[in-house]
């Protein structure tokens, strides 16, 4: 299946691009699994989480283990085909710096 190039401004910024591909290697990632992975603070994960999920990309589910609620993460259906298409757009924006594919921008 062939993936349309398109750069998407919401995945674009460090931070959510990571978060993304973390997510888009598992069903489902527990919040501070995330955190962690990146090093990043709760505050800075959630406001970039709130931002995914408001775009449609993320969906957040709290689950009860034990005596505590644990947040999971899940890159939706449509956020997959914008990270696939952001990945293929940077791909091309790639091979055109490197100069192994001379075509139009």
């Amino acid at each position: 299946m062939t993936v349309e190039p398109v750069f998407d401004e919401v995945i674009h910024p460090a931070n959510r691009l990571q978060i993304c591909a973390i997510l888009a290697a598992a069903d489902a990632v527990e919040f501070r699994i995330v955190r962690d992975a990146m090093s990043v603070s709760d505050s800075v994960l959630s406001k970039q989480i709130k931002v995914l999920d408001e775009a449609g990309y993320v969906t957040i589910s709290k689950l009860p283990k034990g005596s505590r609620v644990r947040t999971w993460l899940e890159l939706t259906v449509s956020g997959r085909a914008a990270l696939d298409g952001h990945l293929a757009k940077l791909r091309r924006i790639t091979e055109i710096a490197e100069g192994l594919r001379p075509q139009q921008y």
